[in-house]
């Protein structure tokens, strides 16, 4: 049986393939094929990442502390799947302060 290839190598080979598909240079059939094959890769790095994430959640419940569940969709700020997180998440007015503010 092959070793599965670690989470960094798919990450590398996922990269390798958008290199690819973004210098065009494949032709239309070699392009769906890389297009399918990094899609099945990224799909399963994310989640490796979603597992990672519950693991975390479950060691730190463990340790006594309350943490947020990451499967709660109502914690979703809708950047999970970019990759990254805005800079502005959970920005705004706290509560009590006005919200009205003049523009002009």
């Amino acid at each position: 049986m092959a070793k599965q290839p670690s989470f960094e190598e798919q990450m590398s080979q996922l990269q390798q393939i958008v290199n690819e598909l973004q210098q065009g240079n494949l032709s239309l059939e070699e392009s769906l094929n890389e297009f399918k094959t990094g899609m099945e890769l990224a799909n399963g790095l994310q989640k490796q990442l979603q597992n990672a994430e519950a693991t975390v959640a479950h060691l730190m419940k463990d340790d006594g502390k309350e943490v947020e569940d990451p499967t709660d969709s109502r914690n979703d700020d809708g950047s999970g799947h970019q990759g990254y997180r805005s800079q502005f998440s959970g920005q705004g007015f706290e509560d009590g302060q006005d919200d009205n503010v003049d523009l002009f």
